[in-house]
């Protein structure tokens, strides 16, 4: 039997039952900005959650894809946050967000997630950011696939080969968002999602995950939208079997970020999650 090796997302609604309980969970997750402050009721939370359960930290604005570096000021806090509470990860997205003003003065940053090219120049942009932020820490991070609603023109590199590329380079890992696959995939209208999916995943070097990101999306009439809002979808879940069969039995979170539902119904994800890792990677 697999030790639990799956966790959910820590959100307020649910601090004090992960506080107060011992669920059975392999580790929670949280976003490392809602942790920036120098003290008061969001570190202490963040301490007590340390104290019952691991901690991965999970971030969504370093921009590690940004041409204009890195921001030091949120390198600084997350150095800090990482030395207190000694995360069994740390981890962020092969995104850009940052820019120069056109006018002048300081780095604009678009708080969002945006997709970068998958071409040699913007990897070794990727690649150096990478590589800073690890010398910083004194640890390696786990990058994240994303989701991206447009491609760009002058992409020449396979997604899968880019990510691997970045690992073999700068020496980080990977975190494998299969909900961000599935959507990509259905998006871009592909024959069979699953199956371009399950090719993404086989295309990886062996050793490379670090963690596995599992959520639900919401599908409109024009396109499938990555909200984190919703159970894993069936399709998401063969694909996470596969993963796991091609991958062993890497840590898996549960996202879920609006429409947020009792913590029973992310326990209950948890753990189909992990019947599945014990019955594919005993």
């Amino acid at each position: 039997m697999n030790p639990n090796c799956v966790g959910i997302g820590a959100r307020q609604p649910h601090y004090a039952a992960l506080c107060e309980s011992l669920p059975p969970l392999g580790f929670v997750e949280v976003h490392s900005e809602n942790f920036f402050a120098d003290g008061g009721a969001s570190l202490a939370v963040l301490q007590r959650l340390r104290e019952r359960h691991p901690v991965s930290l999970h971030g969504v604005g370093l921009a590690l894809g940004s041409a204009a570096g890195l921001d030091a000021w949120h390198l600084e806090r997350l150095e800090r946050l990482v030395r207190r509470f000694e995360p069994v990860r740390v981890s962020d997205h092969a995104c850009f967000a940052r820019a120069p003003r056109a006018s002048g003065g300081p780095v604009l940053h678009g708080s969002d997630l945006l997709p970068i090219a998958f071409t040699e120049a913007s990897l070794a942009i990727l690649v150096r950011n990478v590589i800073q932020v690890q010398e910083r820490l004194r640890r390696p991070i786990a990058v994240e696939n994303l989701s991206a609603y447009l491609s760009y023109a002058d992409d020449t590199i396979p997604e899968a080969a880019f990510l691997a590329e970045l690992v073999r380079r700068s020496g980080c890992t990977l975190l494998l968002d299969l909900n961000n696959l599935m959507v990509n995939a259905l998006n871009a209208g592909v024959a069979d999602p699953l199956a371009s999916c399950r090719a993404f995943v086989d295309a990886l070097p062996a050793g490379c995950v670090d963690e596995i990101h599992l959520a639900g999306y919401c599908e409109t009439e024009d396109i499938v939208i990555d909200d984190h809002g919703s159970r894993v979808r069936p399709a998401v879940w063969q694909l996470y079997r596969h993963a796991i069969e091609r991958l062993g039995a890497v840590p898996t979170l549960i996202e879920w970020d609006t429409d947020l539902p009792a913590l029973e119904v992310l326990l209950d994800e948890a753990a189909q999650a992990q019947r599945i890792v014990d019955e594919v990677a005993p």
